[in-house]
């Protein structure tokens, strides 16, 4: 079986030997060796041995599927989203921070946001950076929608809310996503 590497989508062979037919990935056995030879509480040749010769084992008996987690780097798009989430951090920390200094109660409202994509992927890392934000929470998660608790923003802010989580999905898809979540958005 062929291995995807998830960053370029290329077919990678490195790292692997053929044991009997099989393709055996070497990082996963030099980690269940160390896994073993710190479960025997001393580094020894033996116990070196015996831990490659058990990750050969269960790693040749059991093998692993190849999953595509449906993620790719593109460093433009990360530096782009990473500055993009770093001031979104500040202003919104000093937001809650007013608001909870200020007398009387926040303005707080509840906002179903749609999502463009229908990765999962992609959903996730929008759920995760709203959910980090100081002032949003993903309360729930529908196909291809959010529902948002978002704190501090008085007035009705939902269009406004939509319009900024829709900005974040962009980012996030020209950060992490593949050549087909970025057609989904065009």
């Amino acid at each position: 079986m062929r291995r995807r590497d998830l960053t370029t989508g290329r077919i990678s062979r490195r790292f692997f030997v053929r044991i009997f037919g099989r393709r055996v990935p070497l990082p996963l056995v030099a980690w269940l060796a160390l896994v073993w030879v710190t479960l025997w509480g001393e580094v020894s040749a033996g116990n070196v041995l015996g831990g490659v010769a058990a990750g050969l084992v269960v790693t040749w008996l059991l093998p692993l599927p190849v999953l595509d987690p449906g993620i790719r780097i593109h460093p433009a798009g990360l530096v782009r989203f990473l500055l993009w989430f770093g001031w979104d951090m500040v202003t919104s920390t000093a937001r809650v921070v007013f608001w909870v200094a200020h007398p009387g109660r926040p303005p707080a409202q509840f906002v179903l946001v749609p999502l463009r994509t229908s990765s999962e992927a992609m959903t996730v890392i929008v759920m995760v950076a709203l959910s980090t934000v100081p002032g949003s929470l993903v309360l729930e998660a529908y196909p291809r929608a959010l529902m948002l608790h978002v704190l501090g923003r008085p007035g009705d802010v939902a269009d406004a809310v939509r319009a900024d989580v829709a900005a974040l999905e962009a980012r996030v898809v020209a950060a992490f996503g593949t050549r087909r979540d970025r057609k989904e958005l065009e």
